[in-house]
């Protein structure tokens, strides 16, 4: 395994902190920019970052899909293994064959919630508490693929998204069984063996979805009684989308192309423009998380079996609700 490469102090501030210069104006230069890799992993040890969720200091809590661990990156580059999902028998995960450690979200008092897909009864959504061991707290059904998970403080549900049986199930924060609370055409794969709902965030009011295998983005609305309203396709055209961020209070999204070594600025008219790529040191990238100006982007190397790591940006843009 590598070493883990300390932070420059710059890159610690901005992970802390994110970078609050004023913004230069929009269309004079790229929105993202100053990309660099802050983190290295090991493929060969199942170091595959597939999703992140960001603690008040500016840690990057990540979920290792094939090693079975969440692994916390310190701002001063310092890993720390969280946790780590027990093995199971045999399993079975549709798509991948293997146990996988795919979504996090990270409540306001430090517990974080994970979904497992093992093709077995430990497939489903697992809490960990501060300084607890892992505990499953929804079984979800073993031939699909939890993927995407977030978590809507408000309501005290969570959401996550199955990439396989076109369906984003809703869990009680504080366990219980899960029901189907979306299960539509717009979020199955359009093939056999493919992915398709996937990345998930709850942005004002509603539920946002990303389908991998149709390239779409889309958004739920929540009724006010909790139930899901027709979705409604945001953008098109994104061949590999992955999860997703939003970089401000309106609908523009910063998108993972996972298949194309791509992030994406996506917005609120369903276009899009790149904004980082392999040259930048993308890997494969899998997920996006914002903080303050600071972008984070895991890329877990899945296609190349190159190099997955931790890129950090900096938004150069405020977008605020646009």
């Amino acid at each position: 395994m590598p070493r883990c490469p300390r932070l420059t102090g710059a890159a610690t501030a901005a992970l802390a902190l994110g970078l609050v210069a004023a913004a230069p104006a929009p269309g004079t230069e790229p929105p993202v920019g100053d990309a660099r890799v802050v983190a290295r992993f090991d493929p060969a040890a199942g170091q595959r970052p597939e999703n992140i969720a960001l603690e008040p200091d500016g840690s990057a809590d990540l979920t290792f899909a094939f090693a079975r661990t969440v692994v916390r990156v310190a701002p001063d580059g310092t890993r720390t293994t969280r946790a780590e999902l027990p093995a199971v028998a045999a399993p079975d995960t549709p798509l991948v064959g293997r146990a996988a450690v795919t979504g996090i979200v990270r409540a306001h008092d430090g517990t974080l919630y994970v979904n497992y897909a093992t093709g077995t009864r430990a497939t489903g959504v697992w809490r960990i508490s501060p300084g607890g061991a892992p505990v499953q707290i929804a079984a979800l059904p073993p031939d699909g693929f939890p993927n995407g998970l977030t978590l809507d403080g408000h309501r005290g549900v969570l959401y996550a998204a199955d990439s396989v049986r076109g369906t984003v199930w809703r869990v009680p924060a504080a366990g219980g069984p899960a029901t189907a609370w979306a299960h539509r055409t717009e979020l199955r794969p359009s093939r056999a063996g493919s992915f398709g709902a996937n990345g998930i965030k709850v942005h004002r009011g509603s539920v946002w979805v990303s389908n991998t295998d149709r390239g779409t983005l889309l958004r739920i609305p929540v009724g006010e009684d909790g139930s899901a309203g027709a979705p409604e396709t945001r953008a098109r055209g994104l061949g590999g989308i992955d999860d997703f961020a939003f970089p401000g209070a309106g609908r523009t999204v910063l998108a993972a192309l996972n298949g194309g070594d791509r992030v994406v600025l996506v917005r609120r008219d369903g276009g899009h423009t790149v904004v980082l790529t392999e040259a930048d040191g993308l890997a494969g990238p899998t997920s996006v998380a914002v903080r303050g100006r600071t972008v984070y982007v895991p890329g877990a190397a899945y296609r190349t079996e190159r190099d997955p790591n931790l890129l950090l940006a900096r938004l150069r843009y405020h977008f605020g609700r646009l």
